[in-house]
């Protein structure tokens, strides 16, 4: 387990809290009352502050508003179209609503968008088996395929396991091909993390990210400040990405 998945362990809301009142207790055992007393109220405050709407409409939206989401029209022609692997909040297209495959939207559905309006003629995907299984690059190249890309237009990166792989064998790849300037594909909470590795990679990328997914619904009944499971279980994502960014800054990758 890399740093950055150990960090997001350690703090995403349900480990936190029971790790805060495991702790809690022992120090009431010990008769650290006070202490106690603040790690219990910590454990409720982080616990509720994560099962709130507004709170991911705050910490999430920050980072999907730093590239907003274009028309595949809009983006200028590349070499080649990246898709990064992995997925956020089980790929719902709002945040706050339920998961249902009909409506899932896939990094690897907005790379052929593009691909379809002509801004690259070649697609990479990125991403290897996270748990062993088939890589992720092979699952979104069946999915590309599905959505018309030809599989003559798509190469599998199979390796990555990480941002900063995705980076690495990418870049190794359009050396060897000659492209010089990519369109980026990921989801809209993971750009600036994905951008920012491009970019020190000394790689020529443009944006180009997913739907942003925090949003406020449609619906008249939302609540911004009632506490919900799904966005408390959906939290870890965002969680994920602010971890993930102080750790990549730490060791000079972004």
């Amino acid at each position: 387990m890399n740093i950055s998945n150990l960090l997001v362990n350690l703090i995403i809301p349900l480990n936190l809290c029971i790790a805060l009142l495991v702790a809690g207790g022992l120090l009431y055992v010990f008769r650290l009352r006070k202490t106690a007393v603040a790690v219990v109220i910590f454990a409720g405050f982080w616990g509720v502050f994560w099962s709130l709407p507004a709170s991911s409409l705050w910490a999430g939206g920050r980072l999907e508003q730093y590239y907003a989401y274009q028309p595949p029209e809009a983006y200028p022609k590349a070499d080649v179209i990246i898709v990064l692997g992995g997925h956020t909040a089980g790929g719902r297209p709002n945040w706050f609503g339920p998961y249902t495959k009909e409506t899932a939207i896939t990094r690897s559905d907005t790379a052929a968008q593009l691909y379809l309006a002509g801004r690259a003629p070649f697609v990479i995907v990125s991403g290897a088996a996270l748990d062993g299984g088939i890589p992720e690059a092979k699952v979104m190249a069946a999915n590309l395929q599905q959505d018309g890309v030809p599989e003559s237009a798509i190469i599998a990166e199979e390796r990555s396991l990480t941002t900063r792989e995705n980076g690495v064998f990418t870049r190794d790849i359009m050396q060897t091909l000659g492209f010089k300037k990519a369109l980026l594909v990921t989801s809209a909470l993971h750009m600036p993390r994905s951008m920012g590795v491009f970019r020190e990679l000394g790689i020529d990328v443009i944006a180009a990210p997913s739907r942003p997914q925090i949003v406020v619904p449609e619906e008249s009944d939302f609540d911004f400040w009632l506490p919900d499971q799904r966005t408390f279980e959906a939290a870890r994502s965002i969680i994920k990405e602010y971890a993930g960014i102080l750790v990549y800054w730490l060791r000079g990758w972004v």
